[in-house]
This record gives C-alpha cells, sequence and structure tokens, in this order.
C-alpha cells in the first residue's frame, strides 16, 4: 500500500519544464525552455531574489529582481510567494506584487497585473489558488482570493474574490457551467445557461439582434 501511495505521489506530481510542455505546444525540450524562455529566467531570478528577502538583505534582493525586470520585460517582486510549476508565458510586461501569493500549476499571460489598488497595507495582493490561468493583459488587484481552477479571460478586471472552478470574464463577471453573476455590486444578476465549456461559451438566451430584423 506504501508503495501505491508513493507512486500515485510521484505521478500526480510533474516536474517543471515537462509542466511548461504540456502548456506550451511549440516548447520542444527543457534544454530550449531553460535558454529561450523569458518567464523562466524571470522565475530563476526570483528564487535567487527571494533568498536574500527572506534574510532581510532588501536592497539586494530588489537589484536582483530590477535586474531581472531589465532582462526580461517581467517584474516579480522579491517579497511574493510563488508555488511550483508557475508557467509564464510571452511575460512581457508582467507585474507581480509583493505579497502576492500564487499556487501551484498556474499560468500566467503577457501583460498580467497583479497588484494592488493603493488602499490596503500589509496583504495588499491577491491569492491564486492551485491551476488558475490568467490570460493576456488581466488585472486582478487588491486582497483577494481567486480559487482553485479559475480562468481570468483576457483583458479582465478582478477587484473581488472568486470562487473555485469559475471563469471571469470583463469586469468582474463569474461564469460558471450553470449560471453567470456579476461579482460587480453596482451590475445587474444574469442568469445564463451554457451549453458548453466556458472558453467556448455558447449562451441559450435568445439573438435579439434577429429578433429585431426579423420585426
Amino acid at each position: 500500500m506504501k508503495k501505491e501511495n508513493k507512486k500515485t505521489k510521484r505521478q500526480k506530481r510533474v516536474g517543471f519544464f515537462r509542466s511548461i510542455k504540456q502548456r506550451d505546444p511549440s516548447a520542444r525540450n527543457a534544454l530550449e525552455i531553460l535558454l529561450l524562455y523569458p518567464g523562466v529566467h524571470a522565475l530563476i531570478w526570483y528564487r535567487i531574489a527571494h533568498i536574500f528577502y527572506k534574510m532581510h538583505l532588501r536592497f539586494i534582493s530588489r537589484l536582483i529582481s530590477t535586474w531581472a525586470r531589465f532582462c526580461t520585460g517581467i517584474e516579480i517582486h522579491a517579497g511574493a510567494t510563488i508555488g511550483r510549476n508557475l508557467f509564464i508565458d510571452h511575460g512581457h510586461g508582467v507585474v507581480i506584487g509583493e505579497t502576492t501569493i500564487i499556487g501551484d500549476n498556474c499560468t500566467v499571460y503577457q501583460n498580467v497585473t497583479l497588484g494592488g489598488t493603493g488602499k490596503e497595507h500589509h496583504k495588499r495582493h491577491p491569492t491564486l489558488g492551485n491551476n488558475v490561468i490568467v490570460g493576456a493583459g488581466a488585472k486582478v488587484l487588491g486582497n483577494i482570493v481567486v480559487g482553485n481552477n479559475c480562468k481570468i479571460g483576457a483583458n479582465s478586471v478582478v477587484l473581488k474574490s472568486v470562487p473555485d472552478n469559475c471563469t471571469v470574464v470583463g469586469v468582474g463577471r463569474i461564469i460558471t457551467q450553470h449560471s453567470v453573476v456579476s461579482d460587480a455590486a453596482d451590475f445587474p444578476v444574469e442568469r445564463v445557461e451554457l451549453r458548453a465549456p466556458v472558453f467556448g461559451v455558447e449562451d441559450s438566451q435568445p439573438d435579439n439582434d434577429n429578433k429585431v430584423e426579423k420585426e
């Protein structure tokens, strides 16, 4: 039984380079990923800077993270907490704040900001669960929690916490497999039944434009 449990744990754990190959069809081998992927370079520099940050050598950690930003176009604060197998794809313009927490096996695309709102102190940046995908240009701001297995659509703005297994599109519009609910208090709540998984969203509401044309 113990041997079987060890095998299942090993099967669940996927190595860093293999996890990138699974998420990026253009990745050919580990050497190419190590040498040519700026997201990987930024993470290596972050791991080094984070060691100095934990030793309270803040100037050195900041110097390393600034150099990494100059070389890669990706800014990861040395104080951020990042789990296993983060993949920053393309990466240019990505900003990850000091108190950000990122779980395991997350994917972040270019121009993403995991930042603050300027109204909070101490923990002021978002927390991402495991297996979260943040699309290009998305802004996730403030001390909020994005649950496990969530997808943040490209150019979305997220200002409030998101439950597990949801997708966010636009400004705070949360989509589940059963309904669409606006997360912002000023927005009306909508109900839409989905016939397809979220990124191929089709809603069951009638097409109002076609009705107007017929009339």
